[in-house]
């Protein structure tokens, strides 16, 4: 999969992507990340690429121009997504990275200062998306963040393929709790279950665990999960067991 993102600040891109799983990933060529600067359209001997923005206010906007121009030197297939990356935009979820994984090619577009001019954004932008609502100095955390959430998705990223599909957001449930050696840690003991071997128990008991996590943690996202009858009956009874318990104290 490849990702080609037009920022001001290409190193900051090319520099945090290669670490760990990801920076492998670029180095077996299972992902590719173009980095363009948008000064180098700038036209003028200072390389600037902002301006006043018309009607007055604070704070400079980027002009239509460079953007365009570093847009039209890329060589993507009709129909690629140009992601840009505002507070503006629907909020990042996973299933949004689940969704741009599926492509063969992302643009992402990092804004600066105020923004961009808007005429550009509406000539090559598909699609806008926010990490969230507050605002970053810059696009490019935001462009990094989504290459890292959309790229390890990839087949071939990660060293197994169910490491994805296990991990919090799969299905909507949070992931369920894990443990490591030693065995007992400051009086805490791992989980019994997990020491069993016994894969099938083991296997409910993590999914109860995701289950009861989701629910004391984000309940919006709980109130999504599709329960079989029988998960149904446990987390009623969990409910209860909890509700009764704290009556009692």
């Amino acid at each position: 999969m490849k990702f080609s993102v037009l920022t001001l600040f290409p190193e900051m891109i090319h520099q945090t992507l290669s670490y760990s799983i990801l920076g492998r990933a670029i180095g077996n060529g299972v992902l590719t990340v173009d980095a363009v600067d948008i000064r180098d359209f700038a036209g003028n001997k200072h390389n600037r690429v902002d301006d006043y923005p018309y009607g007055g206010g604070c704070g400079m906007v980027m002009q239509p121009q460079p953007v365009f121009d570093a847009f039209s030197s890329l060589s993507i297939r009709p129909g690629t997504k140009v992601i840009y990356l505002t507070p503006q935009g629907k909020p990042f979820c996973q299933k949004m990275a689940e969704e741009f994984a599926k492509e063969e090619e992302l643009v992402l577009l990092c804004g600066h200062y105020e923004g961009i001019d808007e005429r550009v954004l509406e000539e090559i932008v598909t699609d806008e998306v926010s990490l969230g609502d507050f605002v970053l100095t810059g696009g490019e955390l935001a462009a990094i963040a989504v290459i890292d959430a959309v790229g390890r998705l990839v087949p071939g990223v990660l060293g197994k393929e169910e490491s994805a599909e296990e991990e919090s957001f799969a299905g909507n449930a949070l992931e369920y709790p894990q443990y490591t050696r030693p065995p007992v840690f400051h009086g805490k003991e791992v989980p019994p279950v997990l020491l069993s071997g016994h894969h099938q128990k083991i296997a409910q008991w993590r999914r109860m665990q995701s289950l009861i996590r989701t629910y004391h943690k984000r309940p919006d996202l709980y109130a999504k999960i599709e329960l079989t009858a029988k998960e149904k009956q446990n987390m009623e009874e969990y409910i209860k067991d909890l509700h009764q318990t704290k009556e009692e104290e």
